[in-house]
């Protein structure tokens, strides 16, 4: 069993809503709150719910510049401007009412983690609404305005950490971490993601090592359409436990996207949740106790069949970080919910059915 684990909540975060047409649905990560709740596991001994407040201008400026900033709480705020340069307009990144304030409860759950590991709270800590990766110093991205990882890893360095691994499972290449810390050899990102060759945002290659002191210590791998979870699980072990291991962070960090998933509609990998994900979370456990002394950051990440998918993945990694072994049938209280949500059915196990 795992010393503490800290479930952060941020309700102002379902305030994170580009509307009723985006695909990133803010009841993706109210869902998985209540099944991580339906299955009883904040009710272990060893876990416990935090709750975080907005994460500070000065927080957030650890890697966003002030203008972004002012932007996005001016856009936000329905003033006028030309918000464009700042990636906000039609399509991905739509202005949405209090953008700022939204988009700084993400972060502040991201930080509060960070805070619980480092302080000893928590021995692992999990913001499911977290893990906005591709958003820049200066420009949205992706869906993402703030980039609530690099700013909790950010945040770490400032508190004296002197490594830590970033690892990204998301469908989408960790483009803005890897950016962000390019040159910055305290941080170790991998990402393994659908090559960028075919999806957004284009990059992701096996060449971008990082620069100056830090290369070497950017990693990517890019896969190919139709990977399945054989397939997947070969890439991870080939590449995630040698490099982390190598590096011996103090924190292990990690990116939980479930948009790998066989069903997503934004991708094309073959992945499912018994078959990549229980035994993913299984090995980065693994990581963080052999690597890291135990401390593990998780945030959450793409994830669009935000019904059917995400709350079954992401529980199966909280799960996997309490120590809980749950059973795989899904509590029949949870279903009803779900499918009132959604209007249609939902899976009744943890685990994909054949």
């Amino acid at each position: 069993m795992s010393d503490r684990v800290g479930l952060v909540l941020a309700p102002k975060a379902r305030g994170y809503d580009h509307g009723p047409q985006h695909p990133l649905r803010p009841a993706r990560v109210l869902l998985t709150w209540d099944l991580i709740r339906a299955y009883g596991i904040t009710d272990r001994p060893n876990v416990d719910e935090l709750t975080a407040d907005l994460a500070t201008d000065e927080d957030i400026g650890l890697v966003h510049t002030p203008e972004f900033i002012d932007a996005t709480r001016r856009a936000g705020h329905g003033e006028d401007g030309e918000w464009w340069p700042f990636g906000y307009g039609p399509g991905d990144n739509p202005i949405f009412p209090n953008m700022h304030e939204a988009a700084s409860a993400v972060v502040g759950a991201s930080v509060e983690a960070a805070r619980a590991v480092l302080s000893g709270r928590a021995e692992h800590a999990f913001n499911a609404a977290g893990g906005l990766h591709h958003a820049m110093p200066s420009r949205a991205s992706g869906f993402c305005v703030y980039d609530d990882p690099a700013v909790a890893m950010a945040w770490m360095l400032e508190q004296g950490v002197e490594r830590i691994a970033y690892v990204d499972v998301d469908v989408h290449h960790g483009d803005g971490p890897q950016a962000i810390f390019y040159s910055d050899p305290r941080v170790l990102t991998i990402s393994l993601h659908e090559s960028g060759r075919y999806l957004f945002p284009g990059t992701g290659f096996e060449d971008e090592r990082g620069s100056g002191e830090a290369e070497g210590t950017k990693v990517n791998v890019p896969l190919p359409p139709y990977t399945d979870d054989d397939a997947w699980l070969d890439a991870f072990r080939a590449v995630v436990p040698a490099r982390v291991r190598e590096f011996k962070p103090d924190v292990l960090v990690t990116q939980l996207g479930c948009d790998t998933h066989a069903t997503d509609p934004l991708a094309d990998l073959q992945l499912t949740t018994g078959g990549a994900y229980r035994p993913a979370a299984k090995m980065l456990h693994e990581l963080a106790h052999d690597a890291a002394g135990g401390r593990w950051v998780a945030t959450g990440g793409g994830g669009y069949q935000w019904a059917r998918v995400v709350p079954r993945a992401w529980t199966i990694y909280f799960a996997e970080m309490a120590g809980a072994d749950v059973p795989d049938q899904i509590p029949s209280e949870w279903i009803e919910r779900a499918q009132s949500e959604v209007g249609s059915s939902v899976p009744g196990t943890l685990s994909d059915s054949d």
